[in-house]
């Protein structure tokens, strides 16, 4: 796995071994910012269930001001934390070690975009989804990755799903504020 373009382009990142982590397919990665890379410089950006930190040091190698990387997983934290020094990018981005619905329920910042990618299975976007909204800037959207068949709402209180894309057995839906959508 590398970063595909911008600053730290062409740096391989470490991965997990094993089964317990599951990275963002490179063509999937590669979709989701092209959808945002216009708007990427200057933003702040969430990756949520992090893993590796691939998805927010994509972020940052692509402009964003800031990003922080949300893991429950000590093994997942460290090697974000040894992705971001790789790529140089440790001073504009902060990894997190709580579960995602602990770092939302505690959270004070805004966020311009929030990509989630959660186990696959298990339900937790639609669980968590409802608790982004209040994170979520004017203008902004929120990714969520998972597997083609898992249940996502139509809407929540305050956000709408603007658009869905497939890659194989993988889905991610976009999410907006329903004024915006």
């Amino acid at each position: 796995m590398r970063v595909i373009t911008g600053e730290a382009r062409g740096r391989r990142l470490k991965t997990p071994e094993g089964l317990e982590v599951r990275p963002t397919p490179e063509r999937v990665k590669e979709a989701v910012f092209s959808m945002l890379h216009d708007q990427l410089p200057g933003a702040a950006f969430l990756d949520l269930f992090c893993g590796c930190g691939q998805m927010g040091i994509e972020a940052l190698s692509r402009g964003a001001r800031r990003a922080v990387l949300v893991d429950a997983s000590h093994k997942s934290c460290q090697l974000a934390k040894e992705n971001l020094a790789h790529c140089k990018l440790q001073e504009r981005g902060e990894v997190v070690r709580l579960s995602a619905e602990d770092y939302v329920k505690g959270c004070r910042e805004k966020f311009d975009f929030i990509f989630l990618d959660p186990p696959y299975h298990q339900n937790l976007a639609a669980e968590i989804l409802p608790l982004l909204e209040n994170l979520l800037n004017p203008g902004g959207c929120i990714l969520v990755e998972t597997e083609r068949r898992d249940p996502l709402p139509q809407e929540t209180e305050r956000l709408a799903l603007a658009k869905q894309n497939g890659y194989g057995i993988v889905r991610i839906s976009t999410y907006r504020h329903k004024e915006e959508v």
